[in-house]
């Protein structure tokens, strides 16, 4: 081929920016509200004369939808095609959005969530399946970093607008605010989306493999939640629903080997080296990363005394070093490899994660903006170039199945990321209140945000010091990263032309 279509092939050109562009308005909106809600919840909780125990389901009903969801869109996809099924999901999670602001108690507010949730769930792997397929393998890092924006941003500058919106409005407005932004995510999606073409008729829905991995997805995230919430596994409450979950993955495993390509998810893809040193690595990430983006904002609220708005003022050089990165990372991962890009990105994620470990009441805001601008550079530099290593080497039939199969582990990684940052969190400062003779009250993250201030600045050198013991433990999770990475391709594929790939080695 000559050089000069190869290069005009390989160029990032302005269909796939737009592409990326369109996808990125509708994600944005679903990793923003996830992230604003999380900030409210307390406001709502009391706005609705509902204890916080039955408020956290405002965040599991619609987790928990989300997992019920994933699996069903790769089939929907090829039957329906990315774009009918891509504005779908966005009119669904307005819908909720819209009802969420209409709630008139706090059951018909966690009804509505699951709504919202139904379409959220969806857009994820619906929007990596339509870049994927539009950028080709030798696009794909580029491509990536465009779809990473929301991901790794929405959770720090969420915060920010949910401080604002809590603080000057009223909490509807952190469910109406998606509604314009969903509306132009679906004019642009109906405008500038390739449309028809790539439907296909992949059969009967796979029905008892939609029921076997929905639900083990729900029971399994069901059970993460709870150890979140009481602060460990060792519940039976929550191990049953733990064993139960994996016992119906492996069930889905046997039935998916037995049925082949008709199944919902085809686990074969695993056979593909690449993709599960990608999947590997994306799970590990989630854990690391979400974890670590709990626990920020709860030590500055509750260590520096910090209300909503400041802690996510505070979190944006995180942001800030992700956007430095993940443009540079896309273009070396299209042209070296993940394999190289990625062990750079996670040993910056080490260097930004170590000095946390030694937080104290009073460490310098400065000192600490400088670690999370670092840290942000490492997480920007692995998450989007791994899961471009993840589809290169995949036929593109495959791509729409393997999309659920990431998003879905993404979600497992966070809640269990989430689940282990918070017990070692609480068991640490359990132990230390327990050595000094002051009682322990309440689980979980709630033993920390229902002191009473008075308590929370008495206890503060405490709480510090619990925080660095979790983010070592966030530190070992990171480093734990290094042994996928390594299996990550260094040597990208070419393909003749940027619209299609290889098939799977």
């Amino acid at each position: 081929m000559d050089p000069s279509t190869t290069a005009r092939a390989e160029k990032l050109d302005r269909e796939v920016v737009v592409t990326g562009l369109v996808v990125v308005c509708g994600l944005i909106m679903v990793v923003f509200d996830t992230t604003i809600v999380n900030v409210a919840l307390e406001t709502v909780s009391r706005q609705l004369g509902a204890s916080l125990s039955t408020a956290q389901w405002i965040v599991t009903g619609y987790l928990l939808a989300v997992g019920l969801v994933i699996p069903l869109t790769g089939w929907a996809v090829d039957r329906f095609g990315t774009k009918p099924v891509w504005i779908l999901s966005v009119v669904l999670f307005a819908a909720g959005s819209a009802l969420c602001a209409s709630a008139w108690s706090i059951e018909s507010l966690i009804a509505f969530r699951v709504v919202q949730g139904l379409g959220g769930g969806m857009l994820l792997p619906g929007g990596q399946t339509i870049i994927t397929r539009a950028a080709g393998p030798a696009r794909l890092g580029r491509a990536m970093a465009i779809l990473g924006v929301p991901m790794l941003l929405g959770p720090v500058f969420g915060p920010v607008l949910g401080g604002l919106l809590v603080e000057y409005t009223s909490w509807h407005w952190i469910f109406l605010v998606n509604v314009p932004v969903a509306a132009c995510a679906v004019a642009l999606a109906v405008w500038k989306l390739p449309g028809g073409g790539e439907a296909e008729h992949p059969g009967r829905i796979d029905v008892r493999g939609l029921v076997l991995l929905s639900g083990s997805l729900v029971v399994l995230l069901y059970g993460l939640s709870r150890a979140s919430s009481q602060g460990g596994f060792g519940h039976w409450s929550v191990l049953a629903w733990l064993i139960a979950g994996g016992a119906g993955l492996a069930l889905y495993t046997w039935h998916s080997l037995a049925r082949g390509p008709a199944s919902l998810i085809d686990v074969r893809l695993f056979t593909d080296r690449y993709f599960t040193a990608g999947t590997v690595t994306i799970f590990l990430v989630a854990v690391a990363l979400f974890g670590g983006l709990l626990l920020l904002p709860l030590y500055y609220q509750t260590v520096r005394g910090e209300g909503a708005l400041a802690a996510g003022l505070l979190l944006a050089p995180q942001g800030l070093g992700a956007m430095v990165a993940m443009p540079l990372a896309g273009r070396l991962t299209d042209r070296v490899g993940a394999g190289f890009v990625v062990p750079v990105g996670i040993v910056l994620a080490l260097l930004g994660t170590a000095p946390l470990g030694m937080l104290g009441t009073g460490t310098s805001y400065g000192w600490l903006s400088a670690v999370l601008f670092v840290r942000g550079l490492g997480l920007g530099s692995v998450m989007m170039p791994t899961f471009a290593a993840a589809y290169a080497q995949l036929d593109p039939r495959a791509v729409s199945r393997a999309a659920p199969t990431l998003s879905a582990i993404q979600q497992i990684g966070a809640s269990l990321g989430s689940a282990l940052l918070v017990t070692a969190l609480t068991q640490h400062l359990t132990s230390e209140l327990t050595a000094r003779g002051i009682p322990a009250v309440g689980a979980g993250a709630n033993q920390i945000t229902s002191m009473p201030p008075a308590v929370r600045a008495t206890v503060a050198p405490i709480l510090a010091e619990s925080f660095g013991f979790a983010f070592w433990v966030a530190f070992g999770m990171t480093a734990a990263l290094i042994v996928p990475a390594l299996l990550l391709p260094r040597h990208p594929r070419r393909s003749v032309s940027a619209g299609t790939m290889t098939p799977g080695a």
